[in-house]
């Protein structure tokens, strides 16, 4: 008997994309309202916004439990998305911009290529310097255990 295929991770990468895009979204529909002096509507959308956002954090969780998660863990996985962003996805974005002569698009996109790369540098300009930090720590902490080990010994005898 052959094992369904298991969809799950897919579906909650799915739902936590259409909520973030939804609370996106409203924000900016309430932007608009509000330039046109209506508030009840901005408000409206601001707060499905907020309900939205709750439910992509509970994707999130599942997706990247608290419990398996680091500082360095999180950093890397920025660190990949970005780096897909400007040189798989906007490129090929970019490509069917240009193909269709879609000038306003050609610029956005040209523009997040950069900002995308950037973002990724940073993230790992913030790892390389987490990763330093740590080991100094290690090192520090080795030192104490080895005192504490050195005090042990003396008074063990």
């Amino acid at each position: 008997m052959q094992r369904p295929e298991i969809k799950t991770l897919q579906n909650l990468e799915s739902a936590f994309a259409g909520e973030s895009m939804a609370h996106v979204k409203y924000r900016y529909f309430a932007k608009l309202a509000r330039a046109v002096g209506d508030e009840e509507t901005a408000r409206t959308f601001e707060e499905t916004a907020d309900q939205e956002l709750l439910h992509a954090f509970g994707h999130l969780d599942l997706l990247y439990p608290a419990a398996e998660m680091t500082p360095a863990k999180s950093l890397q996985i920025a660190i990949d998305g970005e780096t897909y962003e400007y040189t798989e996805m906007y490129p090929g974005f970019r490509k069917t911009a240009e193909a269709e002569g879609n000038e306003a698009a050609l610029k956005e996109i040209d523009e997040q290529i950069v900002e995308s790369k950037e973002h990724a540098e940073r993230f790992q300009a913030t790892l390389a310097k987490a990763a330093k930090r740590f080991a100094a720590l290690a090192k520090v902490e080795e030192r104490h255990a080895n005192n504490y080990r050195a005090v042990l010994e003396k008074v063990s005898v």
